[in-house]
């Protein structure tokens, strides 16, 4: 006896919706180690990841230390939009900025004219500490440079032309002058900044030698990274009529948006469609995920409306309770298979958003058609994630909420646009808050989900989610085949126990 192949599998279902916990992948003979399978996924069309792990737009999940900690290991983070437009502008610029080439390739740039004290007032109000500015003419073109010691050594009133090091002084390298090289330079010239010019002189990027000693002991082979070298970053844009300003604003800095609604396939404050065309008017290279849905025509409808990849999950987060309150949604295992089969050769991948769990949840979701899987609770309990320690009974946790909350409807405008609100009326609440264990760096929870994913690719004989999807067989679970998967009838080791046990 066997299980079923996919579309057999949830073809005999006859109206039941599964989740994570009701299913299971069948081994088979297998040919390849966890080390031989490619577990890569994409985020959108154009987004390729090498480990295909998303971080949640919540604001207790990700904002810019999450997503930079996801880009590092190939995956994507997306920020939320419970910020202001600003600040969430910041957060993102905040992921770009932190290069993996050691290269700025946007310095901020000062003119002769200016004063040492209003470029200290502008670095403050914006909070910003470094102090090291090319100085630049009308033309771009390199003038000069100011450091920190020309901060420290002269008065605030004195005028850059003045305090600057003037261009003959000031070593410089050319175009595609590559990460080693201008370590050579630096080291050889013993200088801490090295602007890079153009043939005529113009000015192309900076060198600071921190950064560039960070990118030497970094490994950046498998970061998730744009054309220019920068770590890739998602942000969340609520489908409300200042969508298109939060776009804007952050238009140089993103990599794709995701347009974030309970229901992405229906008019709340604003079109989701209309939405999505408009951003592809004006950033026709903006990738742009959409969700949430969880009905197979619907994501169809989104793909063919522009989308560059759906989400789909409605309910299946751990602090969700739309289900419970609205009596809709489906289980997700069958909202992924379904979405994903409605998708099938449109080119147009799935994220499939909520209910990861268990290190075994994600395979059962890229086998059932999703190339990426959006995490919550799993994250919030990291030391990257917004929000303090908190000790309570003894245990180490931190804050975590839906965005559907009394608490996030009441902090957030989009929250509430998200839910269906408007100005004169706060929607019902379909999420709690709550607290999780903290569980340490983004680096060792998403490393764990990332080598047993690879493991379960392995028992199942799969080399990529290609033939996963294609080979696997599936098992429906009994409750008693979901209580023997876990440890039973044996007592916990107490702590007191232990050392003597070994």
């Amino acid at each position: 006896m066997s299980g079923m192949e996919r579309q057999e599998f949830f073809a005999t279902r006859n109206g039941v919706a599964l989740t994570y916990d009701d299913v299971t992948l069948q081994t088979a003979r297998s040919e390849y180690g966890a080390h031989e399978v490619d577990i890569s996924g994409r985020f959108t069309r154009n987004i390729e990841l090498t480990l295909p792990f998303v971080s949640a737009a919540m604001d207790t999940v990700t904002e810019s230390r999450t997503a930079i900690a996801m880009a590092k290991m190939g995956g994507i983070g997306v920020v939320h939009a419970g910020l202001s437009i600003e600040d969430q502008y910041g957060e993102v610029r905040k992921v770009k900025h932190t290069l993996r080439d050691g290269l700025v390739h946007r310095p901020k740039t000062v003119t002769q004219g200016m004063t040492l004290g209003s470029v200290l007032r502008k670095m403050e109000a914006k909070d910003r500490t470094f102090r090291t500015f090319p100085v630049i003419d009308g033309g771009n073109k390199l003038v000069g440079l100011v450091t920190q010691n020309d901060f420290d050594m002269f008065g605030e009133s004195t005028r850059i032309s003045r305090a600057m090091t003037p261009l003959d002084q000031v070593v410089t390298a050319v175009v595609g002058t590559t990460l080693n090289q201008a370590h050579r330079i630096m080291l050889g010239a013993k200088k801490k900044t090295l602007p890079v010019l153009e043939e005529d002189g113009s000015l192309a990027g900076l060198y600071i030698w921190s950064d560039v000693v960070r990118a030497l002991n970094e490994n950046p082979d498998g970061y998730t990274l744009d054309a220019e070298g920068r770590l890739c970053v998602a942000a969340a844009v609520p489908t409300d009529e200042a969508a298109l300003d939060r776009v804007r604003r952050m238009g140089r800095y993103v990599d794709a948006v995701v347009l974030d609604s309970a229901q992405g396939d229906s008019k709340y404050a604003f079109s989701t469609l209309e939405l999505i065309q408009q951003i592809r008017d004006e950033y026709p290279h903006l990738d742009i995920m959409v969700g949430n849905v969880t009905d197979g025509p619907s994501a169809r409808d989104l793909a063919e409306a522009g989308a560059d990849a759906v989400k789909t999950g409605q309910g299946p987060g751990s602090i969700c309770t739309t289900r419970r309150e609205t009596g809709i949604g489906t289980p997700q295992v069958t909202a992924v298979y379904e979405d994903a089969r409605h998708l099938e050769g449109m080119g147009i991948p799935l994220c499939a958003d909520g209910g990861i769990v268990n290190h075994g949840d994600p395979i059962k979701a890229f086998a059932a058609g999703a190339e990426s899987v959006m995490m919550g609770s799993i994250l919030a309990g990291t030391d990257e994630a917004p929000g303090e320690i908190i000790e309570y009974e003894g245990g180490l946790y931190k804050e975590y909420r839906g965005m559907g909350s009394a608490s996030a409807l009441k902090d957030s405008a989009s929250a509430r646009n998200r839910y269906g609100g408007s100005v004169t009326r706060m929607p019902r609440p379909e999420g709690i808050e709550s607290l999780v264990r903290y569980t340490g760096s983004v680096e060792d929870v998403v490393g764990a989900f990332r080598d047993l994913l690879a493991k379960g690719m392995s028992y199942v004989g799969a080399k990529d989610f290609a033939s996963l999807r294609e080979n696997t067989h599936w098992w429906q679970v009994t409750n008693s085949g979901i209580r023997e998967a876990r440890p039973h009838d044996v007592l916990p080791l107490p702590s007191d126990v232990l050392g003597r046990a070994r």
